[in-house]
């Protein structure tokens, strides 16, 4: 073996290891930024471990807080049949993946010395605290860490910038898939987004994951956008590319999906539309910067829908063109920063254009972090 290897190797071995579960997807991966975060400052000579999707990777390292993926998947929002671990057990274990045996005893057969997740009827060994169905996805595993102990806060959410440049800076984003038609507000409605748009002089691209490139293109052609105009497709755009570019873009318009957790994360503006689960349990935090549009019935519940539906929401098909328009104009311009306060000199970021009178401060945007 290289002697550098070697060295590398050997002290990975003394140095103590934490494993934490999360093999879902991208939005998945940035609302347990905060938990990831207090972990991290927890753990300070701890290797952080993440067993998520390989497809991750580029986003795993840009959130600062990760040492090594360990590459993990599933089916839709299953569990993974096992984890390919090496060496000893993990001294730490924390389920993030979600509440039950299945995931409880995955981390188990690893015989970690110390094991964090909620309780469950089918696990009674684990002394957790109890879930809560209806509680926002930041909270939830910020709470969990509170009762281990550790100090955890859900509005540390944001991740930096990245250094590349945006192939698109300045533009609206529009993004319309999800990884579920039950999250898919019409492809029509999105393309007559962007003609309204584009009358008003506003640039736009149009993204999409892999294999969403017959979607994507199609918004594009029925709003008269060039062909280069729409951004991944055949497979997903690098994640420093589509970081860049959300990052400096003018907003984001996009249904309950990764994206808008990529926007909440950088601290873009945008609009999100939902329709089977509230925003309250997967939506940005109250800010001036982001727009949600949402239109339960009467006595609906924060999941009145399927998330994972075949067809798309009755709640999200309520959402009218207009509306969406109208929330992009009160976010698509640049923020400035406005002074309050007589002497206090504080500055506060609020989006031009838009009243400042009945939502709190913006939370501080990526050159500011």
């Amino acid at each position: 073996m290289d002697p550098k290897a070697e060295k590398g190797a050997s002290a990975r071995a003394t140095r103590p290891r934490a494993l934490v579960l999360r093999a879902l997807g991208l939005g998945d991966l940035l609302t347990a930024v905060p938990a990831l975060r207090a972990l991290r400052r927890h753990l300070p000579r701890h290797e952080i471990v993440l067993a998520a999707p390989e497809r991750l990777s580029g986003a795993v390292a840009a959130t600062g807080l990760v040492d090594r993926l360990l590459p993990a998947s599933a089916a839709g929002r299953e569990v993974p049949a096992e984890l390919a671990w090496e060496g000893p057990a993990p001294d730490l274990a924390v389920d993030l993946h979600g509440n039950g045996p299945p995931s409880h005893l995955l981390l188990q057969r690893l015989r970690p010395r110390r094991l964090i997740a909620y309780a469950h009827p089918g696990t009674p060994d684990i002394a957790g605290p109890d879930w809560r169905e209806e509680e926002h996805e930041r909270a939830r595993w910020c709470r969990l860490l509170r009762w281990y102990g550790i100090d955890a806060d859900p509005a540390e959410l944001r991740i930096p910038a990245p250094a590349t440049p945006s192939p698109a800076p300045g533009a609206i984003v529009v993004h319309p898939g999800a990884d579920a038609p039950a999250r898919c507000w019409p492809k029509e409605r999105f393309a007559a987004v962007v003609r309204e748009l584009r009358r008003s002089g506003h640039d736009i691209v149009v993204t999409a994951g892999a294999g969403e490139d017959a979607l994507a293109r199609f918004v594009a052609a029925e709003a008269e956008l060039p062909s280069g105009a729409v951004l991944g497709g055949s497979g997903d755009l690098p994640f420093d590319q589509l970081a860049a570019l959300v990052a400096r873009a003018r907003c984001v318009v996009v249904g309950d999906t990764g994206l808008a957790h990529l926007a909440t994360a950088l601290g873009t503006c945008s609009v999100v539309l939902f329709g089977p689960v509230a925003p309250r349990l997967w939506g940005p935090p109250p800010d001036v910067r982001h727009q949600v549009l949402w239109h339960p019935g009467d006595g609906d519940s924060a999941r009145p829908g399927d998330a994972h539906g075949r067809l798309p929401d009755e709640r999200l098909l309520r959402i009218t063109v207009a509306e969406v328009v109208e929330a992009v104009r009160g976010l698509a311009e640049p923020v400035r920063l406005v002074r309050r306060g007589g002497g206090s000199g504080r500055a506060v970021e609020t989006p031009r254009g838009s009243s400042s009178a009945g939502g709190g401060a913006a939370a501080p945007g990526p050159a500011d972090s």
